[in-house]
């Protein structure tokens, strides 16, 4: 005599799937029945980069780094401890000069600056041995931080 087993988990999958697509089909009719989406205009003011990434480095530490990137990299505006685009754009140039990055000089802490900030700071003694991976993980922040100390120290 053969086991009904088999058959019976069978039609219990087919009818919890049935369920599933039913619920998801009435979930769907409702959603699409919904009024129409509220479009927002986003300027090109709005949409520029404003935040402030300090990549854990404190006030101190971070009016060290813009002292040596206005001594080196052009900038330009306040040394406020405050890494905004402008901070994030010198260091991009720099970035860009010697340690492979392709990005847009733009102020945005993204991936391909993270990485080549990386690539600086475990390639200059600066203590990051880590993989380069775009990420601002603890071992990032910590090297980042040891060479802003420096920075504080001679700028």
């Amino acid at each position: 005599m053969r086991s009904r087993m088999p058959a019976r988990s069978l039609v219990t999958l087919g009818a919890v799937v049935a369920l599933a697509a039913g619920s998801l089909a009435d979930a769907s009719a409702g959603f699409a029945a919904s009024g129409p989406a509220q479009q927002h205009a986003v300027t090109a003011r709005a949409a520029a980069p404003s935040a402030v990434v300090n990549l854990g480095l404190n006030t101190t530490q971070a009016k060290g780094f813009q002292r040596w990137l206005a001594a080196n990299w052009g900038y330009n505006d306040s040394i406020d401890g405050q890494l905004g685009p402008n901070s994030w754009k010198a260091e991009q140039r720099h970035l860009k000069a010697y340690w492979n990055y392709t990005g847009a000089i733009d102020g945005i802490v993204g991936s391909g600056t993270v990485s080549a900030l990386q690539r600086f700071l475990k390639n200059n003694g600066w203590g990051y041995s880590g993989p380069i991976d775009g990420i601002a993980g603890s071992g990032t922040q910590a090297a980042f931080a040891t060479f802003a100390n420096w920075c504080v120290a001679n700028y």
